[in-house]
């Protein structure tokens, strides 16, 4: 079987004046979208003009739910009780379908974001609260998570289909963890650096640890991220790279096959 594997990209994360990352330009390089929902980024305009355009484009389109927690574009830990997580996560994930609905298409998965993210990884709680408000919501909905996380495991017990996640611009932890964006080596810039860890990831399923060490995982979409400096450039060197090494690039459908 040849390999494949699917390009996802946080987008939609403007607010009102504000605008963050260059959705158009990564809409032609990724497979999957993951629209913030207006609690870490985003508001009713800005998920409507990114759902219209992911659809547009053939992109698949993803509910980004996050933490209420715009100052810190949710990527600062909060104490929140499971119940309070599966309450904020349907909301997100209703808000986004409706918009959808609107715009004549679906959702396609879910992928939480930034802290939450983090701490469904490895809190099985948080993860199962995050895992029923999908089932909740639609069965057929893929979740994205981590691999190898609690949210991956949580996800299944529910009987949700799943998508290991990888990170192409991210460094790991031994534990297979990314690493703290409060460490200075947490996000990677070099090009060629990313692809050749993507591709190893695809192909090996094994990646470099900061200390050296390999962690193994399993990739069935890789991440990318438009707010980083030079972010587009490194997303279409990424592509190529994959492409070259004899990777297709395919969006995931619900069904969890692969599609071009």
């Amino acid at each position: 079987m040849s390999l494949r594997v699917d390009l996802n990209c946080d987008m939609g994360e403007s607010f009102g004046a504000w605008t963050m990352g260059r959705d158009a330009e990564a809409l032609r390089n990724v497979t999957s979208a993951n629209i913030a929902c207006g609690y870490h980024a985003g508001d009713p305009g800005v998920m409507r003009r990114t759902v219209r355009a992911a659809h547009a484009a053939g992109v698949a389109i993803g509910a980004h739910p996050g933490l209420p927690d715009l100052c810190g574009f949710g990527r600062r830990e909060m104490h929140v009780s499971p119940a309070e997580i599966e309450d904020m996560v349907l909301y997100q994930i209703g808000a986004l379908a409706a918009i959808a609905a609107a715009e004549g298409t679906r959702l396609r998965h879910v992928k939480p974001h930034g802290a939450l993210y983090n701490m469904a990884a490895r809190n099985e709680r948080l993860a199962a609260a995050i895992a029923r408000s999908v089932a909740a919501f639609d069965r057929d909905l893929l979740l994205f998570g981590l691999a190898g996380s609690a949210l991956l495991a949580e996800g299944r017990a529910a009987g949700l289909r799943v998508a290991s996640e990888g990170f192409a611009d991210r460094a790991y932890e031994p534990d297979g963890s990314l690493t703290p964006r409060s460490r200075p080596d947490a996000v990677l810039d070099d090009p060629a650096l990313v692809v050749r860890r993507a591709v190893r990831m695809v192909t090996e399923g094994r990646v470099t640890a900061t200390d050296g060490s390999e962690v193994t995982l399993l990739v069935d979409t890789l991440c990318t991220h438009g707010d980083t400096p030079g972010a587009q450039a490194l997303v279409q060197r990424l592509r190529a790279g994959l492409e070259a090494s004899g990777i297709a690039i395919m969006r995931l459908d619900r069904d969890g096959s692969a599609h071009a």
